[in-house]
C-alpha cells in the first residue's frame, strides 16, 4: 500500500521481476532451465496492474550460475547486496545469503530451496540445493537463477534522485537519505513514484503482439477508482501530519485505469452483459444437466453435426478418450480420436481435461467436456508433493499443517 512501512513478501517481489524478465525472452531460452521462455498467459489483479514499476525493473537481469563458470565472489557478494539480499551467518529464509570461505549460500527470492555455490578459486566447482534445517548439500543443479529480493534497487540514478528530494521535500528526509545511501528498508517500494519520470505499467512491457483481456471491465474500473480514492485520502491525511501543503498533490503509486489501455494494442473484454446493443459479442452457452448415459446430449450433438457445426469432445486422458468413443458409437456417433481438433463440420475426440464445455453458435463450434457426457464431475486434487528432507522452513508452514515438537 502507498506510504506503508511494510514491503511485499520477498517471493512476491522476486516473482514479479522474473515475469518482467521472461517477457523479454520471446526467442531466447536459458540453457538448463525451463523458466526462460516468455509466458503465454499472465493473470493479474487490478492492484498489480495499476502499480507503477520501479526504475529499471523491466530491465533486470538475474544472476545465472552454472558449474564450470567463473565467478569472482567479491562482485557476486556486492551484487547480492544491491539485489536486496541480507547477509547472515546461516541462510534460512528467502532473500538471505552467507559466505564462508569458498562457499556462497543463497536463498533466491523465487526458489523453493536455497542453493550452495562451491567455488574452486574463481570457478564454480559444484552447485547444489541444501537443507535449511541441517545445512547439508542435497541435489546437484545444472544451473540456477538469482532474481532480486527487492523490486526497488538503489541504483546510482535512484540514489541521486533521492538526494535531490531532501531539499524540496524535507518532510521525507529520513526516507530520502536512506535511499540516497543505498540502504534497504521495509516500505521502500512505496516511494517508487517519487523516483521515476515516466509511469511504466505491466501493459507497457508486454510484447506488441500481446492481447489484453479485461474480465468484467466495469467492476475492474470501480475497484481501480476505489484504490485511487483510498490513496488520495491517505495522502491528504499524511500531508497535514508531515506539515506539507495538502493542495500539493503527492505522486501516485497507482496509475489511472485509462493508462492501461493507452498503448495496449488489441483489447478484449469478458462481461456478463454487453454495454450496448451494438457491442460485438461472442455468444456462449453451457450444456446444462446431462443424464448418466449421455443420451440427451448425444441427440443434440447429432443435430449439431447435421447442421455443419464442428464438435470437439475433450477427454480427461487417453483411456477416457477410448471410453467416450465407445459411448458415442453406442449413440451412432462416429467421432475419431485425433491429436488436434479438425477444422470444418464433423466430430472428433481430443485429450484435453476440461471441467465443462460450451457451445459457440456464431463460430459453429461446440466443445464437450468428459463430465458433460458422463454426468460426473472430476475431483480436482492437487498433486501430492514429494517428501523433502530437511528443506522445510517456517515460511512454508500454513494453517492446518501438522507439526511435531
Amino acid at each position: 500500500l502507498p506510504f506503508e512501512r511494510v514491503s511485499p513478501a520477498v517471493e512476491t517481489m522476486g516473482q514479479r521481476l522474473e515475469v518482467l524478465w521472461r517477457l523479454r525472452q520471446q526467442s531466447r531460452d536459458v540453457p538448463g532451465t525451463s523458466r526462460g521462455s516468455c509466458p503465454r498467459i499472465i493473470v493479474a489483479g487490478v492492484r498489480a496492474l495499476l502499480q507503477k514499476l520501479g526504475p529499471g525493473a523491466a530491465d533486470v537481469e538475474p544472476i545465472v550460475v552454472r558449474p564450470g563458470t567463473v565467478i569472482d565472489p567479491e562482485p557476486l557478494t556486492a551484487q547480492l547486496v544491491e539485489f536486496g539480499y541480507r547477509r547472515e551467518e546461516l541462510v534460512e529464509h528467502r532473500g538471505e545469503f552467507a559466505r564462508r570461505g569458498a562457499i556462497v549460500d543463497v536463498f533466491p527470492s523465487t526458489a523453493d530451496a536455497p542453493i550452495r555455490i562451491d567455488l574452486w578459486g574463481d570457478e564454480v566447482d559444484r552447485l547444489t540445493t541444501f537443507g535449511v534445517n541441517d545445512q547439508r548439500s542435497a541435489t546437484d543443479l545444472e544451473s540456477a537463477q538469482i532474481f532480486p529480493a527487492r523490486e526497488l534497487m538503489p541504483t546510482d540514478d535512484v540514489r541521486e534522485r533521492a538526494a535531490d528530494l531532501v531539499g524540496p521535500e524535507p518532510w521525507g528526509r529520513e526516507h530520502w537519505e536512506r535511499l540516497s545511501e543505498g540502504t534497504h528498508f521495509d516500505g521502500m517500494e512505496s516511494w517508487v513514484p517519487w523516483l521515476v519520470d515516466d509511469d511504466v505499467l505491466l501493459t507497457d512491457v508486454v510484447p506488441e503482439s500481446a492481447k489484453v483481456l479485461l474480465v468484467e471491465p466495469r467492476r475492474m474500473r470501480d475497484r481501480a477508482l476505489d484504490l485511487l480514492a483510498e490513496e488520495a485520502d491517505l495522502a491528504k491525511a499524511l500531508a497535514s501530519t508531515w506539515a506539507r501543503d495538502p493542495d500539493k498533490e503527492f505522486p501516485r503509486l497507482h496509475a489511472e485505469p485509462d493508462a492501461l489501455l493507452e498503448d495496449a494494442g488489441a483489447v478484449w473484454t469478458i462481461d456478463s452483459t454487453p454495454e450496448s446493443p451494438d457491442t460485438p459479442m461472442v455468444e456462449a452457452s453451457g450444456w446444462g444437466p446431462v443424464g448418466g448415459d449421455g443420451s440427451g446430449l448425444a441427440d443434440r450433438l447429432r443435430d449439431l453435426v447435421a447442421r455443419g457445426v464442428s464438435v470437439v469432445v475433450a477427454a480427461d486422458g487417453a483411456g477416457s478418450a477410448t471410453r467416450l468413443r465407445d459411448i458415442l458409437l453406442d449413440h451412432e456417433l462416429d467421432f475419431p480420436i485425433v491429436d488436434a481438433p479438425r477444422d470444418g463440420p464433423g466430430g472428433s475426440i481430443v485429450v484435453a481435461p476440461l471441467h465443462r464445455g460450451c457451445s459457440l453458435p456464431n463460430a459453429k463450434l461446440a466443445v464437450v467436456a468428459e463430465p458433460d457426457l458422463t454426468g460426473r464431475r472430476r475431483a480436482h486434487r492437487r498433486a501430492r508433493p514429494r517428501s523433502r528432507e530437511g528443506t522445510t522452513t517456517f515460511e512454508d508452514l500454513k494453517a492446518g499443517n501438522y507439526v511435531v515438537h
